[in-house]
């Protein structure tokens, strides 16, 4: 099979614009009726008129007296009004009818009891007062919706005032999903937690499009998994094109691959108006057309499917049912980085976002197309323009919001080495507060103090270790944030070491074995606690860097050093014993190191941080610390010591 190469990328905009245009108003979903009680949600398909007005007599608008308004006139504290009840005043409630000849209503609180027979006002009342005219609210034959409204849950409750018990409205797309790929296998089919096997990945992509299909109120139809065959792959487009399917998206049969037969297809079958976006991520997306039925071949990594989805699928979606898809609400933010990228290709960069002093700061995900945690932890998305070679990180931009603005205010920002504790304390203080939030960025332990130095996040997290005194980070913030007081609290004592494959098949006893030329290392990024420690364990060895296999090779988590090591990348690294026994993988302890967070001390009164120190020194906290294996939480939230500027 001939290699597909993007000879022809277009540019976002005008591959919208290509495919977008196809489809007209004349390809909107067709109509039918629903109860008005059911209609939450729908599109109308034509204008709606009430049929009955809306109160449909005149009725009282309080408890009182109903009276004539022209026999009240006159009526005055000094010169009172008694009126004969049953001829000239009679008794009404809140929503009862007017009585014939009637026009006004005083309210109770107005009326003096004189007799049984009789009562007495201070005040005149004017015409139609406290009464609801028939119509007030809806009168017969007037427009309650246009054509192409979604009907929301207080418009149900106009429909049937207006007596209108069902509404003709659009049909929802229906949208079928073919997931291929003969890698892929259903999660219905292991258990739950069981690894599957080897060459085999868990299709989830599918059910991810399927949510989004139904957010945007169309019914998904999720088809069985296809094999890499062209064949095979037309046969279920044909079915779906011959079925009651208004869209088909082809989920991870779109590259420039040779094995990629979704381009084939589509060509065979019908015309690909665009194959290949100038986006990242979402680069290989296909927009073809067959018998007037939109298909998308949407790339396989989960970003590029979900991003592909959101610039082609949803606007789609939501023009078929003739209405615009709701805007994504932005906001104005500061990477706490500089973020590079790549000129002629429009970027999503996926951020977390708090607010740190005035300003909201964006904190950049790992860039990775394949991680749909980047998606489920994201606050927001920054577009970098395609002519554009990144964002600094003194420029401001704008950011689509993926989560309520007001929860960017409660948002603790944790910058620095990576811990898997930090996750814990987020759930804590989640579980605690209900309304704080903890967003992380793994940046090592200098970034994070660099980060506290330009006000980008409220706490740092560090465990940098002062070789020539053997303590921890006094020495480094001193140095690298000398203008700043800063308060520094114990979060954990962790055990560092060697991380190695189960049954340490290369009998690695220690740093003095990281010099055989047959032993592969991973290492942490420069500027980490982790790097720290371990080049000063070289050193203590006599080894030099350019001795070790791999040195080069560098991740940015411990969990990533451990995956690395799992799948065989590498046979040892230097991480946690939390993360090697994450992954069941053995451990060879090197040193208990203390891993602290550092606070400017003008934000100790926060509440939110203040909530967040709590929560650290709480004894559910260090129970769940405990759990995890090769943590020492006994003091963890004390206070440590206080670092004054200058």
């Amino acid at each position: 099979m001939k290699r597909q190469v993007y000879l022809s990328m277009k540019p976002l905009k005008e591959a919208q614009n290509i495919f977008l245009s196809r489809f007209g108003s004349e390809q909107q979903t067709g109509v039918t009726g629903v109860k008005a009680e059911e209609s939450d949600g729908r599109i109308t398909a034509e204008p709606v008129f009430a049929k009955t007005s809306a109160p449909s007599y005149h009725a009282s608008a309080m408890d009182g007296i109903a009276v004539k308004a022209e026999q009240t006139y006159g009526a005055t504290e000094r010169h009172p009004l008694t009126l004969a009840l049953e001829t000239d005043a009679v008794w009404v409630n809140t929503g009862q009818p007017l009585p014939r000849s009637f026009n006004a209503v005083i309210m109770i609180e107005n009326v003096h009891m004189i007799d049984e027979g009789h009562v007495e006002i201070r005040s005149s009342a004017y015409p139609w007062q406290h009464v609801r005219k028939v119509g007030e609210d809806i009168v017969a034959t007037q427009l309650l919706f246009p054509q192409n409204h979604r009907i929301r849950a207080y418009d149900i409750g106009a429909l049937i005032g207006g007596g209108v018990f069902s509404v003709n409205v659009r049909k929802r797309p229906r949208v079928a999903i073919i997931p291929t790929g003969s890698e892929l296998i259903r999660h219905d089919d292991i258990k739950e937690g069981e690894v599957p096997g080897e060459g085999r990945i868990v299709e989830y992509n599918a059910r991810v499009l399927a949510g989004l299909v139904r957010e945007c109120g169309c019914i998904p139809l999720v088809q069985d998994i296809v094999s890499d065959s062209q064949n095979e792959i037309q046969e279920v487009l044909r079915k779906s094109v011959d079925s009651e399917a208004d869209v088909i998206i082809i989920n991870a049969g779109s590259s420039a691959g040779s094995r990629d037969f979704t381009v084939h297809a589509i060509r065979e079958m019908g015309e690909v108006l665009v194959h290949g976006v100038a986006m990242m991520p979402g680069k290989p997306t296909i927009l073809g057309i067959v018998e007037g039925k939109p298909v998308i071949g949407n790339p396989g990594y989960a970003v590029s499917a979900a991003l592909s989805f959101e610039q082609f699928v949803k606007p789609l979606l939501y023009a078929l049912q003739g209405v615009s898809p709701p805007k994504t609400p932005t906001i104005e933010v500061q990477p706490t980085r500089d973020i590079p990228s790549k000129v002629g290709t429009e970027e999503f960069l996926r951020v977390n976002i708090g607010r740190v002093g005035d300003r909201h700061v964006a904190t950049p995900l790992p860039r990775a197309a394949g991680s749909i945690t980047t998606l489920t932890r994201a606050e927001g998305i920054i577009r970098i323009p395609a002519l554009s070679e990144g964002i600094s990180q003194g420029q401001k931009t704008m950011a689509e919001l993926l989560v309520d603005e007001e929860e960017l205010e409660n948002t603790i920002v944790i910058i620095g080495s990576h811990d898997m504790t930090i996750d814990i304390l987020g759930d804590e203080v989640r579980r605690n507060s209900g309304h704080v939030r903890i967003s992380s960025g793994n940046v090592g332990s200098l970034g994070g103090l660099l980060a506290i130095r330009k006000e980008t996040c409220h706490m740092a997290g560090s465990h940098l270790l002062d070789t020539e005194t053997g303590e921890y980070n006094l020495s480094y913030i001193k140095r690298y944030i000398p203008n700043m007081d800063v308060t520094v609290f114990h979060l954990v004592l962790r055990d560092q070491g060697l991380i190695l494959n189960k049954g340490n098949p290369k009998a690695v006893g220690g740093v003095q074995d990281l010099a055989r030329k047959d032993v592969v290392f991973v290492n942490r990024q420069a500027g980490s606690g982790t790097r720290v420690l371990f080049d000063y364990k070289l050193k203590q060895a006599g080894i030099l860097p350019d001795a070790v296999k791999g040195y080069d090779h560098e991740e940015f988590t411990h969990m990533a050093v451990a995956v690395d090591i799992l799948s065989g990348a590498a046979d040892c690294g230097m991480g946690i014993h939390a993360a090697a026994k994450a992954l069941d993988l053995d451990f060879i302890p090197i040193e208990q190191e203390q891993y602290d967070l550092i606070v400017p001390t003008h934000l100790l009164d926060q509440p939110n941080v203040e909530t967040t120190l709590n929560v650290m020194g709480s004894d559910n906290f260090r129970k769940r610390i405990a759990l995890l294996g090769g943590y020492d939480p006994s003091r963890s939230g004390e206070w440590f010591a206080e670092v004054k500027s200058g």
